[in-house]
């Protein structure tokens, strides 16, 4: 069985938004994904096609399969079906937008290497890929986006102007163009960049002056946990270590518990439910136990980053700094459709490891912290070490 948790918003901006948030945004707005143990974007469709449906899978599925046998949509039938549901995370994919999905679980997207943000109603440009089309067209954080293609973005969500910018809905592809309405100051201007496959390290490491290692999550894709685990075995051993999770939107959750074992020496993760059947993550024993640790984490922090956020904070492990995280802790399951299409529908939710629900609710940190979050960090780091 396989179980998800994609990013998605009600069905405006499900196609195509809920596929691009892994890389295409901070994420302010909108869900992330998470992919229980044993699934990867390998065996994610044969457990779309093989998964029995539950609750409203079933009734999703008998409006697809009535739909096909009069000749009609089975995806739309399937649309309308989830709407019906009042399921807040439930999603129907084309097979295309699944596969598309399947890939940027691997690391792979396509668009133009921007990050945007929701600021009072707005939409600005948070970060740009080095060397991405966004960077070479000479785009910056701080940029507003006011246009894509011609349409305003201003109260848009942003899940939705993501799915502008990538072109999903239009079918674009790697190597189409999009025309961008941007404003820096007084300075109005329109730039056309093209569409390119891209592709993000989702691990990074560096250390700051005073010793600290900073090691940044952006996503859990494939391999994105062993990789932690790595930079925790490399990491000076005199060296306190912050877990930037900022902005990250969640991703395999099996990779969330290989992280969470760089940290922890076994022991609870987290716990979860599908279909009322209870069901437990552990961590693989071994992991460094002893140097000082804090897990940064802010409002774009969702789903798997959450369940790593919540085990390290209830078992001791980790002081929580910078804001309350997004909030989404909710299981999905696929069920494969007549037409090929692919809907995923909640079943469940997760725990953190003392019983927490996520979902709705988010991880509290244990210090707040806003604009100079990271060098609060580092101070706790210090202080932990000392």
């Amino acid at each position: 069985m396989s179980g998800r948790d994609p990013f998605c918003r009600p069905r405006s901006v499900r196609r195509g938004a809920a596929l691009t948030l892994v890389f295409a945004s901070v994420l302010v707005a909108g869900a992330a994904t998470g992919s229980l143990p044993g699934t990867d974007r390998g065996d994610a469709a044969d457990g779309a096609a093989q998964a029995a449906p539950v609750g409203h899978h079933a009734e999703v599925a008998r409006a697809a399969e009535e739909a096909a046998a009069h000749g009609a949509s089975p995806l739309e039938a399937a649309e309308r079906a989830v709407s019906r549901s009042g399921d807040r995370w439930g999603a129907v994919y084309s097979r295309g937008e699944y596969e598309e999905f399947e890939a940027t679980l691997d690391g792979a997207y396509t668009g133009v290497g921007l990050w945007a943000r929701e600021r009072d109603g707005r939409i600005e440009v948070s970060r740009v890929g080095s060397g991405t089309p966004a960077d070479e067209a000479g785009i910056r954080p701080g940029d507003r986006l006011r246009s894509v293609d011609g349409k305003e973005v201003d109260g848009r969500p942003v899940t939705e102007v993501v799915a502008l910018l990538r072109g999903d809905r239009a079918g674009k592809a790697a190597g189409s163009t999009v025309r961008l309405g941007l404003e820096r100051g007084s300075r109005s201007w329109s730039e056309t960049v093209r569409r390119a496959r891209l592709s993000r390290e989702p691990v990074t490491v560096r250390s700051l002056a005073s010793g600290v290692t900073v090691v940044q999550v952006s996503a859990f894709t494939k391999g994105s946990g062993e990789k932690v685990g790595a930079a925790v075995r490399e990491a000076p051993k005199e060296s306190g270590i912050v877990l930037d999770l900022r902005g990250n939107p969640g991703g395999l959750v099996a990779e969330a518990v290989t992280a969470a074992s760089a940290f922890l020496d076994g022991g609870l993760v987290a716990t979860y439910d599908v279909a009322g059947e209870q069901r437990a993550l552990h961590a693989e024993p071994g992991g460094d136990t002893t140097r000082p640790l804090v897990a940064l984490v802010d409002g774009g922090t969702m789903s798997a980053a959450e369940l790593l956020t919540g085990a390290l904070q209830d078992r001791g492990r980790a002081v929580v700094v910078g804001s309350r995280t997004f909030g989404k802790g909710s299981v999905q399951m696929p069920t494969e459709l007549p037409d090929g299409s692919v809907a995923e529908l909640t079943v469940g939710h997760y725990r953190t490891p003392s019983g927490r629900g996520v979902d709705g609710h988010g991880i509290t940190p244990d210090l707040e912290a806003g604009g100079q979050a990271l060098e609060r960090a580092e101070t706790v780091v210090g202080g932990l070490g000392r």
